[in-house]
């Protein structure tokens, strides 16, 4: 074993234990929040780049070219599906009026309350 094999098995496994340790934050992000738009925010941000890390750990470690194309294919699929399905799941969140509007900074998509169905969320009946 060589220096340079030891080198990439470490930088494997602490890209490994990176991503890994940010799919943990990104689970407990989702316990954790108050409502949808946090929740989704936790779970797209540290999971995504939790996976990249992953993916590029065992890409590190598997020295293989057919392994290696089908980790960049899962990566790019990856960083495709979760920003579509995060936006998908505000809009019909902020729709159905299951955002906690104290918690907003600004609300691009507001219009006036009787557009949106009146003042209180949804799920309060």
């Amino acid at each position: 074993m060589t220096d340079l094999d030891s080198a990439a098995d470490v930088v494997a496994a602490v890209c490994l234990l990176l991503g890994a340790l940010l799919c943990l934050t990104a689970g407990l992000g989702l316990v954790r929040f108050p409502d949808v738009l946090s929740r989704m925010h936790a779970g797209t941000k540290p999971q995504v780049l939790g996976v990249l890390l992953v993916m590029l750990g065992a890409a590190i470690r598997l020295h293989g070219w057919s392994a290696s194309w089908m980790l960049l294919l899962v990566a790019a699929f990856q960083l495709v599906t979760a920003p579509v399905s995060a936006h998908m799941v505000s809009r019909i969140a902020h729709r159905r009026r299951h955002v906690r509007r104290d918690l907003l900074l600004v609300d691009e998509l507001g219009g006036e309350p009787a557009e949106l169905g009146g003042d209180e969320p949804a799920d309060a009946h």
